[in-house]
């Protein structure tokens, strides 16, 4: 395991701390691929295993090692309590949907920030080798490569992504209205089921656009710096900066798409809303 690097006036992990963790959790994840699962109900369509148990009480005890006094919000075992200062995001397995069914699109996001800023996140693809990283300031990489955001500026030339809310049975916003009219205004919408991999895929110009309309912190907190660092502008999607705090969502696309897809998601949310108060 990589040492953190220790500063006299902080107390603060290196890019390539985070990176070690990702890929040793992501080892954990590989070794437990296409094998019987226990598989375990947090909803009707929320699924969690032992392996994204396996892989998160390592990264969690390994923080807590090197960094006792950090907080860490973690997805399966909820908030451990530490300084307001130092703040980490784990999602130990990001796409348990895709991995209990044996379907190679997953991966390990960690991210720290620092006064409430995040500062530095990794996201690891075990099945590919791929790791995603990026630090505030200096950029983002896809192992140890500059990220470059599309460049593509009208919707008819883009390839957008997306996910669909866990509730997507029960909610009135389930994103339904949003794919039909953004796949008949684009090259296409996918839905891979991982929404760390799809805002890494938006740094890497893999995909042009990616928007969700529910989520948690640890799903975007590391993929939405490194869209950023590539220069993708990542918003809620009303336009808001703050993609982190509940109620989240978020928008991650090439610059000269953003107001066009903000634009959109405006209309469809104001029919959705009119054929709500017309069905009363």
């Amino acid at each position: 395991m990589l040492k953190p690097e220790n500063n006299s006036k902080s107390n603060i992990p290196t890019l390539a701390y985070l990176e070690d963790l990702a890929r040793k959790a992501g080892e954990i994840v590989r070794n437990g691929y296409a094998k019987q699962h226990q598989v375990d109900f947090k909803g009707e369509i929320d699924l969690v295993t032992e392996i994204d148990r396996q892989s998160e009480s390592f990264l969690i005890n390994e923080i807590k090692k090197d960094f006792h006094d950090h907080a860490i919000l973690a997805e399966e075992s909820g908030e451990s309590k530490g300084s307001d200062t130092h703040q980490w995001y784990i999602d130990p397995l990001d796409g348990t949907v895709n991995y209990a069914h044996n379907i190679p699109i997953f991966c390990v996001s960690i991210a720290y920030a620092h006064n409430g800023s995040v500062k530095l996140g990794v996201v690891f693809d075990p099945m590919r080798d791929e790791c995603y990283s990026a630090q505030r300031g200096k950029g983002s990489w896809l192992n140890g490569a500059p990220l470059h955001a599309s460049d593509v500026t009208e919707l008819g030339k883009g390839l957008l992504v997306t996910g669909f809310p866990y509730d997507t049975w029960n909610t009135r916003e389930d994103n339904t209205q949003n794919f039909i009219n953004f796949g008949k205004k684009t090259q296409g919408v996918r839905r891979l089921g991982s929404a760390a991999l799809d805002l890494c895929y938006v740094a890497a110009a893999r995909f042009d656009g990616y928007w969700e309309l529910s989520l948690s912190a640890w799903d975007v907190a590391a993929g939405g710096l490194i869209a950023e660092e590539a220069g993708a502008i990542v918003t809620n999607i009303t336009g808001g900066e703050d993609y982190i705090t509940k109620p989240q969502s978020i928008l991650a696309c090439a610059p000269g798409l953003h107001k066009l897809m903000i634009a959109e998601l405006k209309k469809n949310q104001k029919a959705t809303e009119k054929k709500l108060r017309k069905s009363k």
